[in-house]
């Protein structure tokens, strides 16, 4: 199917899917880029004293950056230059343009804070809209955001997004798990708006309650905020009878927006007229090739109030090099199943909870509800995963629980090259979440596992 190519345009303009931006011609697409991008790295320059000193102690000034392949050029930028410069030291407009602010969740202390121009939420908005329709929300659709409310940015960009597009937007953001349920049945919701893992929890109290979502009109979930695998996806398919997409976003940047999924469910397609991507060696900073994996790091090529230009974002991830079969011209990245933050290292070998969670979801009998605990016993690292098991297994034969445990335990080393311990718990021991799921519990400052 071709889609004629829409004119390039620096200003946002009302979205309808037939003249999205997503379908825009590399050519023009990169000399809008180039052009977005000396503007922000003049603007940050100027005005942001970060930006500006980095730069001269580079020895780079804005007059060499004539286009995205200057990039490399520019020093990186990091979390914790966001959180030196609390509040407002990343501000590149006066206090008085800034419509709104975000103190992204997570972390203890001061934290990073986003701001928004009016222009800027125009944009966000723009962003969520087209994310939401690449996930196949159409006009007419009744879509439930049931992102929880300290999720500050996901909601109201998800919100404003889905009634810009036509569709019935109900707001019920975490909360009571039957009245999420009852809504979903009553109002005849099409898509939903959460995390992976608060949806499953919805998936588990609806059987609870005798409600069959494969019934409803449900068909899309377009999930946020916390990294899941492709085993996990296809338990959330089968079990509720949808599509599962994926919405990237980043707090520190915009929130939700920065891409998503389509149809065929291989890959990100980035919103590259607005963020523009790069592959960076993790432990160097040096560019990478496309198709090879590294650090995600973006630079907002249209951010007013805090412009972030070559942020490491922590993701690893690889961008695809050859285009999508939707036609989208939007360069796209490899799910991102693994998050900087949440590697933690066992016996030299670096540990993503993603890594254990397609291994447990490979064996039947169990849940997708796991924790992995942490401890310390004479100096060395103790990993123990704790995972839940369905019903029938957990009363069955002592032998059987046995058995399930060394296939668990095989297959969790298998895919790491390390040898883990493993508990079998019972249904809803592990503790569930409305918003992020936390994974990881790292108890060595305590001492050994109970």
């Amino acid at each position: 199917m071709s889609h004629a190519a829409p004119a390039v345009s620096d200003a946002p303009a009302p979205f309808h899917p037939a003249s999205s931006p997503d379908y825009v011609p590399r050519e023009p697409l990169g000399r809008l880029q180039s052009q977005r991008l000396r503007e922000v790295v003049c603007r940050a320059y100027e005005r942001v004293a970060l930006y500006r000193q980095r730069m001269q102690k580079h020895g780079v000034t804005p007059a060499e950056i004539r286009g995205v392949e200057d990039l490399p050029k520019l020093p990186l930028t990091v979390n914790s230059d966001l959180l030196d410069a609390y509040p407002f030291g990343m501000l590149a407009v006066p206090l008085g343009q800034v419509l709104r602010l975000h103190p992204p969740t997570g972390g203890t202390g001061k934290p990073a804070v986003v701001a928004y121009t009016k222009r800027d939420l125009d944009v966000w908005t723009e962003v969520v809209v087209r994310c939401l329709a690449c996930c196949g929300v159409q006009r007419g659709d009744v879509v439930q955001n049931a992102c929880p409310p300290d999720l500050f940015t996901d909601g109201p960009g998800l919100c404003c997004a889905g009634e810009t597009l036509g569709a019935s937007v109900i707001p019920i953001s975490g909360g009571d798990v039957a009245r999420q349920i009852m809504v979903l049945k009553d109002f005849g919701v099409s898509a939903i708006c959460a995390t992976p893992s608060y949806f499953l929890h919805l998936v588990e109290r609806a059987e609870k309650m005798g409600v069959d979502l494969r019934g409803l009109p449900l068909r899309i979930g377009a999930f946020v905020a916390e990294p899941w695998s492709e085993a996990l996806r296809r338990r959330i398919e089968d079990s509720a009878g949808i599509k599962a997409y994926e919405i990237y976003g980043l707090a520190e940047s915009i929130g939700p927006g920065i891409g998503a999924e389509c149809c065929h469910q291989n890959g990100l397609h980035l919103l590259e007229d607005h963020f523009f991507p790069e592959i960076v060696d993790p432990a160097s900073g040096e560019p990478l090739p496309d198709g090879q994996e590294g650090e995600l790091v973006l630079t907002t090529l249209s951010k007013e109030a805090m412009p972030l230009v070559r942020y490491r974002t922590r993701d690893l991830t690889s961008i695809f090099p050859e285009p999508c079969p939707c036609g989208r011209t939007m360069r796209r990245i490899r799910r991102i199943e693994r998050h900087g933050d949440e590697m933690f290292v066992i016996h030299g070998t670096s540990v993503f909870p993603a890594q254990i969670e397609a291994a447990l979801l490979a064996i039947e009998g169990t849940l997708p509800h796991y924790q992995i605990v942490l401890a310390r016993e004479k100096g060395l690292d103790q990993v123990e995963v704790q995972i839940e098991v369905t019903p029938q297994v957990f009363t069955d034969r002592v032998g059987a629980l046995e058995s399930l445990q060394t296939r668990l335990a095989q297959e969790i080393e298998q895919t790491l090259g390390i040898g883990v311990a493993v508990r079998l718990v019972e249904p809803h021991t592990i503790e569930r979440s409305h918003g992020k799921a936390k994974r990881v519990v790292d108890k060595r400052a305590l001492g050994t596992l109970p």
